[in-house]
């Protein structure tokens, strides 16, 4: 989830960023282009860091970060093995 605090003009910018970063990840897959693809991977990066969808959590509300995490191995275990996925 994108920071619920970023300014509007800002978090706009940063959607579009990533948008023209997935793009070039596309296009970069399509043409087989290693160089290009490091790039555009860079590029997406940056845009989620914007974000706020990758690194430091944002909230302030005491909750751990559980990104990056298997739900099995978090609080929400029970809840993912009862969605029969596993």
């Amino acid at each position: 989830m994108s920071n619920p605090d970023l300014p509007e003009e800002e978090r706009v910018r940063l959607v579009a960023d990533l948008m023209t970063a997935r793009r070039a990840v596309r296009m970069a897959r399509e043409d087989r282009d290693a160089a290009a693809m490091r790039r555009a991977r860079a590029a997406v990066d940056r845009a989620k860091r914007g974000l706020g969808e990758r690194g430091p959590g944002w909230w302030r509300d005491g909750a751990p970060d559980l990104n990056r995490r298997m739900a099995v191995n978090t609080d929400y275990a029970d809840w993912f093995r009862a969605l029969g996925l596993d």
